[in-house]
């Protein structure tokens, strides 16, 4: 079996393949191009789309060519898959703003110098189409028969709503790109998620029809928690790798907070880290599980951000709690900083130095005028405000459950007066249970 193939099994990359024995003499070419499409529909991809992404991140690192294809087009129609209802049309105008978006962070885990990758838009050639040549060239290569019957279509036409027109052109389009693609890259390799299977198996079989050549498909699994909910989704909705839309502390948090049994899956799909140390740390419990959830949280934040981000979101969540050190022989190829920082957090690594006051910028916070807090705020009225507790009656729960902290000390009563003697240098820290923190800065108006 071909290299990428064992790692990709090995890392949890794959649920199906189509034509395993070709796929894998293919592999072993040279100039090897492989393409996944990313759907515009916001401006920021979301943790969900993290398994394409590094997808293409391990095709590349073993040598082979990526193209990251950004559905401009196809984004106009609306993809299908995976969802009950329509799709909201957008207009060419925000589909242009959220393509500018998604280029930067795509960039994040490929590199596009020197002609390594490729970076396209299939609006370049979708947008010119003429519909009845389309129609006579591609359309009659489909069987309406069996496109109703791929898991995209079939879910839609049993909802209540139904399968639009303008939809229902979606699998066309998509075959169409992987045509294009073949045609003037010699792309044979789409990837995609299991949502994507039929739209996949569909361009490969129109490959087969009009150029008499074998394409190749690889779908990744679903990804979802061990309690079965989907990958990327809390309390407060999507996890963004946009920073404006989920801070580098909030990412970092998020994966602080991996189930337990969800870790070591974690570490082989979201960092690079090798499987070798990854299968040594499977039995572990206790804090030494804890230190691996630091790796991980430190390991995914530097990825799709950057080090500086992913040190200051280490340390800012560190001093929140007793220091934990990570022990040098749990994954150790990590960079994640190792030594006893609790007395100094300057820490001065080989590339950068990071230095306390740099590490308070991305924890959640809002402002609150001085005034407000001479005549005193309940506290339970203050933490449903900070967006600690989703309602009133929540907060008093979480104050009379001993789950309230105001600037470290536990609040033992919800109609607990909040004042400006409660400020520390223009500073409010409320906290919710263990994790959850919200910083009040105060605006003194005179």
């Amino acid at each position: 079996m071909n290299n990428i193939i064992n790692i990709f099994y090995e890392r949890g990359f794959i649920e199906n393949t189509t034509h395993d024995k070709e796929l894998n003499r293919y592999l072993e070419n040279e100039n090897v191009a492989c393409y996944i499409g990313f759907d515009p529909t916001a401006s920021s991809l979301h943790v969900g789309s993290l398994v394409p992404l590094m997808s293409l991140a391990y095709m590349q690192k073993h040598g082979y060519r990526p193209i990251a294809l950004i559905g401009g087009g196809t984004g106009l129609v609306g993809d299908p898959s995976g969802k009950t209802e329509t799709r909201q049309l957008l207009n060419s105008e925000i589909i242009e703003e959220n393509i500018y978006g998604i280029k930067k962070q795509i960039s994040r885990f490929i590199d596009f110098s020197e002609g390594k990758a490729i970076l396209l838009n299939n609006a370049d050639w979708l947008s010119q189409l003429e519909y009845i040549p389309f129609l006579r060239d591609i359309g009659r290569h489909f069987s309406v028969n069996r496109m109703i019957k791929a898991e995209s279509y079939k879910m839609r036409l049993e909802a209540e709503e139904g399968l639009n027109f303008i939809e229902f052109n979606y699998m066309l389009l998509q075959s169409y790109d992987f045509l294009k693609l073949f045609d003037k890259y010699g792309c044979r390799l789409q990837l995609g998620g299991s949502d994507q299977w039929g739209n996949i198996v569909a361009g490969i079989d129109l490959v087969r029809r009009m150029r008499h050549e074998t394409a190749f498909g690889i779908i990744s699994p679903l990804i979802t928690t061990s309690s079965g909910e989907k990958m990327g989704k809390t309390a407060k909705g999507a996890v963004w790798l946009d920073p404006k839309r989920t801070t580098p502390y909030e990412y970092y948090q998020y994966w602080i907070n991996t189930d337990d049994q969800d870790v070591v899956r974690f570490l082989a799909l979201f960092t690079f880290l090798p499987m070798v140390e990854i299968k040594k740390i499977e039995k572990l419990s206790g804090a030494d599980l804890n230190s691996v959830k630091t790796v991980l949280a430190f390991e995914a934040t530097l990825i799709v951000h950057d080090e500086k981000e992913a040190l200051k979101a280490h340390f800012e969540a560190q001093s929140m709690f007793s220091y934990r050190v990570v022990p040098k022989e749990i994954l150790p190829s990590s960079s994640v900083p190792r030594s006893d920082i609790s007395a100094n957090i300057t820490c001065v690594l080989p590339s950068m130095k990071v230095e306390a006051e740099a590490t308070v910028g991305s924890m959640p916070s809002s402002y609150i005028d001085e005034g407000q807090l001479k005549a005193g705020i309940p506290a339970f009225k203050l933490f449903h405000t900070a967006g600690l507790s989703g309602s009133s009656s929540a907060a008093r729960r979480l104050i009379e459950q001993g789950g309230a902290y105001l600037n470290g000390k536990r609040i033992k009563s919800f109609d607990f007066l909040i004042t400006d003697s409660d400020v520390d240098n223009m500073e409010i820290l409320l906290r919710a249970g263990k994790k959850h923190f919200h910083k009040l800065k105060v605006k003194n108006n005179n």
